[in-house]
């Protein structure tokens, strides 16, 4: 039996963010867009099995238009990440505990797993992420304090971090 899939997409003061999800959980976010059929194309071909329903996802579209206007946001949502790798659910379970407006490093995400050498590894896998935001890969930098990078550019990752480190001064 087929899952049930629903996405919306909806329009936040950045631009137009794409989700979609199953009664599991959430399976993919965008980061805002130029336009609704953007963001919508940027949550992949299962889009095209899917539902639209706003009312599916509950909050979280209140908590996302929040978080990008700029306040401090917090997002327990469940995940459905069936095609993700052990090794990629840990690293987006440590990177989902960094607190807002602050940052690691790769190396810090590595030794929480007891994998001290897999900085790399670490970098490969939060590239992968299909939830930027929920999973807020933006929150890890290279060891120098570089920003590295960043599946939205690193120009976004460089607003996301100042967004946040703004309303924690608020």
């Amino acid at each position: 039996m087929a899952v049930e899939l629903k996405y919306t997409t909806f329009n936040t003061v950045l631009g137009w963010v794409g989700v979609l999800g199953s009664a599991k959980g959430l399976l993919r976010t965008t980061l805002p867009q130029r336009s609704a059929q953007e963001a919508k194309q940027l949550l992949g071909d299962r889009v095209k099995d899917a539902t639209w329903s706003a009312d599916f996802f509950n909050d979280l579209l209140q908590r996302l238009r929040a978080y990008f206007g700029g306040h401090r946001v917090a997002f327990p949502d469940e995940l459905d990440l069936p095609q993700a790798t052990a090794f990629q659910r840990e690293v987006w379970e440590i990177t989902r505990l960094i607190p807002y407006g602050e940052t690691r490093s790769y190396t810090w995400v590595a030794e929480q797993m007891g994998k001290a050498g897999a900085m790399r590894a670490v970098g490969q896998a939060l590239a992968r992420n299909l939830l930027p935001i929920i999973i807020p890969c933006h929150r890890v930098v290279a060891n120098e304090g570089k920003l590295g990078g960043y599946s939205g550019g690193v120009e976004m990752k460089q607003y996301l971090l100042w967004l946040e480190a703004s309303a924690t001064l608020q």
